[in-house]
């Protein structure tokens, strides 16, 4: 399976953009769906997550900015991201943890990244 995501681009401060990552076909099971950012020479870091039973999670610097949510098949995840900041600036990867067929193990899938340019 493949995660395709979409949405990135160029707004300006204070700007909004929705970023949507799907899976390229069904899944039997998800334990959780994310979004991770690498900026240029920092490390990747985690954004926001979500648990197959809507558990949310936020870093710190996105806390009340951002909202993720999923679809209710478990198979898309979306990043609504509000008051953006140059600091956002960053390539943004989807992220999640799958089994793809019954009494199949989890493991983790990564999106291709899109980017997010925020100008000022």
């Amino acid at each position: 399976v493949q995660l395709q995501a979409s949405g990135g681009g160029l707004v300006q401060v204070g700007g909004s953009l929705r970023l949507s990552c799907a899976a390229s076909r069904s899944i039997f099971s998800t334990n959780f769906m994310g979004w991770y950012r690498q900026a240029p020479g920092k490390e990747r870091e985690l954004v926001a997550s979500i648990t197959r039973s809507g558990l949310t999670r936020y870093a710190d610097s996105v806390n009340g900015r951002f909202a993720i949510s999923m679809n209710t098949a478990k198979t898309s995840v979306y990043l609504q991201m509000s008051s953006l900041k140059p600091e956002d600036t960053a390539v943004y990867y989807c992220n999640a943890e799958f089994a793809l067929k019954p009494a199949y193990p989890y493991d983790t899938f990564w999106g291709p990244g899109t980017l997010v340019t925020v100008s000022s």
